[in-house]
């Protein structure tokens, strides 16, 4: 077992991630952090782009991140955490969720994963926390079992 077994310990990573998104357009800087089977975490934070429809959000710089290393199907669980950043501190009074593009890139690593992953959706300070399983974020995903590709 690792530290990020503990839910606020995914989310203290998931906050560091955020401290490096590239958020110049909109100011809003979001991080995730996911947990592996291994107890591995893995963080990824969003970057944005001139050209808006190109930017890429933190959770799908994570998930990008665990295919390029082969371990897709080894997702157990994520952290997301977004707000302004005041000095060296994100601010910000709501728990973020994820947007639906992020909701079905999860999904996908879920359901290689075999499992309905557990999500936990931080402000930007972390004192507000919501946690989800992945099905009540997206309730009749569509996925690679739906193509056959994964056996139930």
């Amino acid at each position: 077992m690792s530290e990020f077994d503990d839910r606020d310990a995914l989310i203290a990573a998931a906050r560091d991630a955020a401290a490096r998104a590239y958020a110049p357009y909109s100011g809003f800087h979001v991080g995730a952090a996911l947990l592996l089977r291994n107890g591995d975490v893995v963080t990824g934070a969003n970057v944005e782009n001139a050209s808006y429809g190109l930017t890429l959000c933190a959770e799908t710089a994570a998930i990008a991140k665990i295919a390029n290393e082969g371990w897709i199907g080894e997702l157990a669980a994520v952290a997301i955490v977004g707000g302004r950043p005041e000095g060296s501190a994100l601010v910000g009074g709501d728990p973020v969720h994820p947007c639906g593009r992020c909701r079905q890139i999860l999904n996908e690593a879920a359901e290689r994963s075999k499992t309905d992953i557990l999500v936990h959706c931080a402000s930007g300070d972390g004192s507000a926390v919501k946690s989800y399983r992945l099905s009540e974020l997206l309730p009749a995903a569509f996925g690679p079992k739906d193509l056959g590709l994964i056996p139930d």
